[in-house]
């Protein structure tokens, strides 16, 4: 079997080991592959897989030997499944992998925000601390997680993570949900009621026509002014402009973001300089141990593939 890998880099930047799917086959590696390299690189292979690399109608009426494509993420919008399926292409994602990683990086933000850690730790470097008449010394009021609201929209495995989290810290949950049962502990609302009540609302929905905006500048008027907002999920979940606008005008107080509408953002995004915006750059699933998973879950599914039988995460 010929295996190519387009977008190898972000998965495994060198920490990791491909060893469990190059000993399938003959095994190409890639760092980046260029919508314009895709074909080329691709050519002759039973077996692609990819991240973000993008594969349509067109490459894969070009590529009649590809039998497999593997999607090195969760989300798998960048691979035309259809024209797959129709064509007898085995298409397969990397599902709940990396859900531990992503929760922490929520209260990574959220204790970041809270305790004033990233601000502190600058005016430290700074010299504020060594040149301080005092022990001690507050730049702004700091606070607990305990007895606030957690509002979470959409309790998939990485919502019900967050809300154990915060159900941990002495958080009241609430959650905006489809599902029909919910723990005692969790207070089900509506999305207006959530962005209402939430001390901390963190968002964790599919990107759909429906959710795709859904913070605007009407839902972010009905929060509290000390509130926070957490996305990690999906950047256009946001209408960036009016989220920037809430900070600076200080109608909300902060925010802690992983995800933007456009990776990496261009220059002029207006939360790359709003007033506390905290923005890490889609980082939430790259801990070591969860690309650790990622890999080996891609080596199962290559192998089932390989073996003629069912494969455990075929999307297509």
């Amino acid at each position: 079997m010929k295996i190519c890998v387009l977008d190898g880099y972000t998965v495994n930047p060198g920490d990791l080991d491909w060893g469990e799917i190059s000993c399938q086959g003959e095994f190409h590696l890639y760092d980046r592959t260029s919508p314009a390299e895709v074909l080329d690189r691709a050519k002759g292979m039973d077996a692609v897989l990819l991240n973000k690399v993008v594969l349509r109608k067109e490459h894969l009426e070009a590529l009649p030997e590809l039998k497999y494509v593997g999607v090195l993420a969760t989300g798998y919008n960048n691979v035309d499944v259809a024209e797959a399926t129709r064509r007898g292409v085995v298409v397969t994602n990397i599902p709940a992998y990396s859900t531990d990683s992503v929760a922490q990086l929520v209260f990574a933000h959220v204790l970041n925000i809270y305790a004033r850690v990233s601000d502190y730790s600058s005016s430290v470097r700074r010299g504020d601390w060594a040149g301080c008449a005092d022990f001690t010394y507050q730049l702004a009021p700091i606070h607990e997680l305990s007895g606030k609201v957690m509002g979470i929209v959409g309790l998939g495995h990485i919502g019900m993570a967050v809300a154990k989290i915060a159900n941990a810290f002495g958080m009241k949950v609430c959650a905006y949900t489809s599902k029909d049962e919910l723990p005692d502990w969790i207070c089900r609302c509506t999305l207006d009621e959530l962005f209402t009540v939430a001390d901390v609302l963190s968002l964790h929905c599919p990107l759909t026509e429906g959710t795709a905006g859904m913070v605007d500048a009407r839902r972010l008027a009905m929060m509290k002014r000390d509130a926070v907002l957490i996305n990690t999920g999906r950047g256009p979940l946001v209408n960036e402009a009016d989220l920037a606008a809430a900070l600076d005008s200080g109608s909300i107080m902060a925010a802690g973001l992983d995800v933007l509408s456009s990776e990496p953002p261009s220059a002029d995004n207006p939360l790359l300089h709003a007033r506390n915006c905290f923005i890490t750059p889609h980082v939430a699933w790259a801990t070591v141990e969860a690309r650790t998973r990622l890999m080996r879950i891609a080596a199962h599914n290559l192998a089932q593939f390989a073996a003629g039988v069912a494969v455990d995460n075929r999307v297509g």
